[in-house]
């Protein structure tokens, strides 16, 4: 139930009968006209722009269609009044029944309140995390990871078919470090002495890794060149590090559908095939690019390589897939890794990435487009930095990790549920700081405490009903809903659907945290009234009837704080501690 649609649908059909009366000239194009919450709530409960967005096609002055649209919603006994704005914006108010036709539709629907079809079963691809297998996972992958994961969970609540999926980095240089390093800490648990020079991994996790080697082959790697190890232990190593990053998502409730392997696309052709595709289609070949801006003359030594024609998908710069030397370059196993998910049939792909990746959002779309023939869309999903703090300092780095802040250090400080709230308060592309103090803190300024608060609330009501003997099975008689606190929140809980929709049309889950925090301070501003006012309260002595009315207003609150926590990936709170 998208209210929000259904009095588009009316208005719709307003316009439509304006035309048949001859108020309007028929050809008209309504896919423009909305009907949305006004920006100031005091000018009533939606606002359309149907008359200003049809002004100019129909050679008309906005006030004009206004007050003839106004004339025809108002027949509506769902619509209380109509009021014209301005040059001719539309603002409604609409009747107490409508807003308590919600909670029941609530109660009736459940979980599936707020379910919608906008994906239509069409498959997506949400690419995350894809973290280097070289250690543990550290804040700015948890970032990543979270946005990526709730993404996903609102994707699969707005009807689509959505498959999770992690990119192993394994076929580049860094595992060979990694291998190397891990050979360091196999001769020390042998008791030899070792040194990690520049570019190798020294943090302490690594340190079990070489004694379970070291429990595996014995000293069979003992003063061997390198050249006898390195595969093999690289392969061990890696396989280490994703049992230790697997572990690290699932500490944060997150379970991928697929891991894909780098390696997998080298010596299988598969990067082959994919140059081949784009060069059947005229998007390959040789040539010198011009010199990156900001090189001097002297320092650029022009080299013809093999180039895919991106420009023509729009990057600003042709790329090269091949260096001078016929090695691939980083940029083709990307390539091959995007056509193997457009061959696999998606509909739509989304990558989630850190924000030092900017650079690749344009040469990966272009590839993308070429490869599926501009059919199956790309969207490349930055999430910026984090900054750490604690005591108002900034937290200090994990000697586990070596280098970096790890997710387990933020995990096991704050707890998954609030770590994957706090994470969502900020729109991924923007900066996040993160106060282990604030977060914990149980106030109306940590948003998380706010909206778990809200639901331990409702299930302090629910027990006392339990306690009470209330039959809340009964179907309630909602027309006692009618306080204007009341209302404000069954108007909240209306914007529901609408905000899924929303959400998942623009791959934004900040949004659903933002919602939930107002639905939360709706619903304790309601609560904080009944102090002041008995009639408010959800508990009436001796009116059981108005007890159980009321108290659905409370459950309704709570079907959506939970569906909403769900696609976060946040537990519910059943009390406060």
């Amino acid at each position: 139930m998208n209210l929000f649609s259904d009095i588009r649908t009316t208005v719709l059909s307003a316009l439509e009968a304006m035309q048949s009366e001859g108020a309007l000239p028929a050809g008209l194009d309504f896919a423009n006209v909305t009907v949305e919450p006004p920006r100031d709530a005091s000018h009533g409960d939606m606002a359309s722009n149907a008359a200003m967005v049809l002004a100019k096609p129909a050679a008309m002055n906005p006030r004009v269609i206004a007050e003839a649209l106004a004339a025809h919603l108002t027949a509506d006994p769902r619509i209380e009044s109509v009021e014209v704005a301005g040059p001719g914006f539309l603002n409604m108010r609409l009747s107490v029944t409508l807003w308590q036709g919600v909670l029941a539709k609530i109660l009736d629907q459940g979980a599936d309140f707020g379910r919608a079809d906008t994906g239509q079963g069409k498959k997506v691809n949400v690419e995350y995390v894809s973290a280097n297998p070289t250690g543990p996972l550290h804040v700015g992958h948890t970032r990543g990871a979270v946005f990526g994961d709730a993404l996903a969970s609102l994707l699969d609540y707005a009807g689509y078919a959505v498959t999770r999926e992690y990119y192993i980095n394994d076929g580049g240089a860094q595992v060979d470090v990694l291998a190397r390093s891990v050979y360091l800490r196999y001769q020390e648990a042998h008791g030899q002495e070792v040194a990690f020079e520049d570019g190798t991994y020294p943090g302490d996790y690594l340190i079990p890794v070489g004694k379970a080697l070291k429990e595996k082959v014995g000293d069979a790697y003992l003063g061997k060149p390198e050249s006898e190890w390195l595969l093999e232990i690289r392969e061990y190593a890696t396989e280490a590090m994703m049992d230790l990053i697997r572990a690290d998502l699932a500490s944060l409730g997150i379970k991928m559908d697929v891991f894909y392997s780098e390696k997998s696309l080298y010596g299988t052709g598969r990067i082959e095939a994919a140059i081949a595709a784009l060069k059947d289609k005229g998007l390959i070949y040789e040539g010198v690019l011009e010199p990156p801006k900001g090189k001097k003359p002297e320092d650029w030594e022009p080299r013809e390589q093999t180039l895919f024609k991106s420009t023509a998908h729009g990057d600003d710069v042709d790329r090269p897939v091949m260096k001078s030397d016929g090695a691939w370059t980083y940029f083709a196993p990307d390539i091959a890794y995007h056509y193997d998910k457009v061959m696999r049939g998606f509909d739509m792909l989304i990558d989630v990435f850190g924000a030092d990746h900017g650079g690749y959002v344009k040469r990966m779309k272009a590839a993308v487009s070429a490869l599926s023939d501009g059919k199956v869309p790309l969207d490349v999903k930055l999430t910026q930095l984090v900054k750490l703090y604690k005591n108002g300092e900034p937290f200090k780095m994990s000697k586990r990790a070596g280098t970096f802040v790890t997710l387990r250090d933020v995990v096991d400080q704050v707890g998954p549920g609030a770590t994957r709230f706090h994470m969502l308060t900020r729109k991924n592309d923007a900066p996040l700081d993160f106060d282990f103090d604030k977060v914990l803190e149980q106030s109306k300024d940590n948003p998380v405490f706010y909206v778990q608060y809200a639901n331990a609330r409702v299930n302090s009501v629910l027990r006392k009903a339990e306690a009470a003997g209330l039959d809340l099975s009964a179907a309630p008689d909602l027309s006692q809903i009618n306080h204007e606190a009341e209302i404000n929140v069954a108007k909240k809980l209306a914007e529901w659907p609408r905000l899924v929709e929303l959400a998942a049309r623009t791959n934004e889950p900040h949004r659903i945290a933002f919602y939930l925090f107002d639905l939360a301070s709706e619903f304790h501003a309601l609560w904080n009234r009944g102090n002041d006012l008995p009639e408010l309260r959800f508990l009436q002595d001796g009116e059981d009837a108005t007890s159980v009315a009321k108290i659905a207003l409370a459950r309704s609150v709570q079907v959506v704080i939970c569906a909403g926590l769900g696609i976060l990936g946040v537990e519910p709170v059943e009390e406060m501690r």
